[in-house]
């Protein structure tokens, strides 16, 4: 759980298209109102006037256009006459023709309907059947290696037009020392992954009604058209056998799907959790109310036919809000919590608990921001929206002390946990807002060497930045999951007497649009 992030963590699955569902297969689409879903809603919706003084081009117009870029969501970027259009489905390098469907003063979106010439562009067949309908794999047509070359780009962009930092090098990753420029940014080629599929241990699966009752999926991009989904190229297979029990579970007891449109029916989100190294699993009913009929019965059929279940909860969320978690949870069976260990480290994991879904990946990140942190063992370092403390002990194993902060009290309950469990006697933590403790523990006489901070995807609290540049680390690890923001504060932080040296992208979520980024930050005199 991360402060900021929403009970649901830093990526919630199944999202308006935001990397957190899946490319599936087998999928039917229809709308949480109980009807077919309306085709392209995903590409923008239309203006109330098809035509804009000034633009070139208008809703319907049929365009042909060379595409010269992606946007962070996976469109490709054309141009008509000077005037930029979003493109869904479209690659840098391609020529097409595409469908207007909207348009603004600065751009517009577009649908294609054709590719005229391939050109430079590198897609290819996506393996998922619903990828053009799913919203959660932006980047399936797009050969993986020039994912891992966009996502950098991607980064380096974002440094140079907002943070207005001089970046070294290209592609290859070549050092700004090898350049003469100390002063030059490092961004390293895009760490992937041998095998971009199968990799998300969490799903978190819209429910709703369609034509022959309870369906579960994700939404489609741009909308809340649910994609009913039986498999799942992203998701562990694990997760795709237990959402397909629940759903079955609950079609036999008749358990109402929720109606998004009027705000009535019951089971509004299923959310399951695979713990690789345990084999240990979980569900959480997400329900619009407390009183789910026939509950001992659900209970018992998912035992039945979910093998290494060991967890059933509730959570209760009666708001009319796109939020999945509300604030209660309850356990109907089993333990509160499951187990999972990250490069030889123990986690409990809770209903609500922010964990990286990507195990491969996450030991790549954590471990490049130890790098980083540069510790010897003698530090002290203080880990900001330490969530359940999974930095923090990656952190301990080589600092001196180790001191986190989270504003979410459960998150803090499960970091105290899983220090426990792991030995770890040299790290605690605290409830509360990083800039309000952190001058707290500073009176203490905690002095940090190192701060590390992991946002959510909206940044650093500027007060947090402040912050930290009160409390003049020599060092500032920087963990991102949104490179327009990190590009933000970095600039915030040079201003301030930093440097940034180097950043290293981090591909946690292969096919789609996200790109997490681990940055090693020093005080200029230092």
């Amino acid at each position: 759980m991360k402060s900021g992030r929403g009970a649901s963590g830093k990526h919630s699955l199944g999202g308006k298209g935001n990397g957190g569902s899946n490319g599936g297969a087998k999928g039917r689409r229809f709308d949480d109102r109980g009807g077919r879903g309306s085709g392209t809603r995903g590409s923008g919706s239309r203006t109330p006037s098809s035509t804009l003084a000034g633009v070139p081009v208008q809703v319907g117009q049929r365009i042909e256009s060379d595409i010269v870029g992606l946007t962070h969501d996976g469109e490709g970027v054309g141009r008509v006459e000077g005037y930029t259009l979003f493109v869904r489905g479209a690659l840098p390098g391609e020529r097409v023709r595409a469908e207007v469907l909207s348009i603004g003063k600065s751009f517009g979106r577009a649908q294609m309907t054709e590719i005229v010439d391939r050109g430079t562009g590198r897609r290819v067949e996506p393996p998922c059947p619903i990828h053009d309908t799913c919203g959660g794999c932006q980047l399936q047509h797009l050969d993986y290696q020039e994912q891992l070359k966009w996502k950098r780009q991607h980064v380096v962009d974002n440094l140079q037009r907002i943070g207005k930092l001089q970046v070294a090098g290209d592609q290859s990753g070549t050092g700004a020392e090898a350049l003469g420029d100390r002063s030059a940014v490092i961004v390293h080629p895009t760490i992937g992954m041998d095998e971009p599929w199968r990799y998300r241990n969490k799903a978190q699966v819209p429910i709703g009604h369609g034509e022959g009752g309870l369906i579960g999926g994700f939404y489609e991009m741009g909308s809340h058209d649910i994609v009913e989904m039986d498999s799942c190229l992203i998701q562990q297979e694990e997760n795709e056998e237990t959402v397909r029990a629940v759903k079955e579970a609950a079609r036999m007891l008749a358990i109402s799907p929720y109606n998004r449109a009027i705000g009535r029916g019951l089971l509004r989100h299923v959310v399951v959790r695979h713990a690789r190294t345990t084999g240990q699993r979980m569900v959480v009913l997400v329900t619009n109310g407390r009183d789910i009929p026939h509950a001992q019965e659900l209970v018992e059929l998912i035992r039945e036919r979910v093998p290494g279940i060991a967890s059933i909860c509730q959570n209760i969320q009666t708001s009319e809000t796109p939020v999945v978690f509300g604030d209660e949870t309850r356990t109907l069976w089993g333990e509160d919590v499951i187990y999972d260990e990250i490069d030889g480290i123990q986690f409990a994991i809770s209903p609500r608990s922010f964990f990286q879904v990507n195990p491969e990946q996450t030991v790549r990140l954590y471990g490049k921001a130890v790098e980083y942190a540069g510790l010897t063992g003698k530090e002290t370092v203080i880990d900001a929206y330490c969530g359940i403390g999974t930095i923090s002990l990656f952190l301990a194993r080589h600092a001196d002390r180790v001191f986190g902060v989270e504003i979410v009290p459960e998150a803090i309950e499960d970091a105290r946990r899983n220090a426990t469990i792991n030995g770890m006697n040299n790290v605690e933590f605290e409830v509360g807002a990083s800039e309000v403790v952190m001058p707290r523990w500073q009176k203490a006489g905690i002095t940090p060497d190192v701060i590390v901070v992991d946002p959510p995807r909206k940044g650093c609290d500027p007060a947090l930045i402040e912050t930290m540049l009160k409390l003049e680390p020599s060092r500032i690890v920087y963990v991102s999951c949104n490179p327009s923001t990190l590009a933000r504060d970095l600039r915030l932080l040079e201003d301030g007497g930093y440097r940034t040296v180097e950043v290293q992208p981090v591909d946690m979520f292969p096919m789609t649009g996200h790109v997490e980024c681990v940055v090693g930050i020093c005080r200029v005199d230092t």
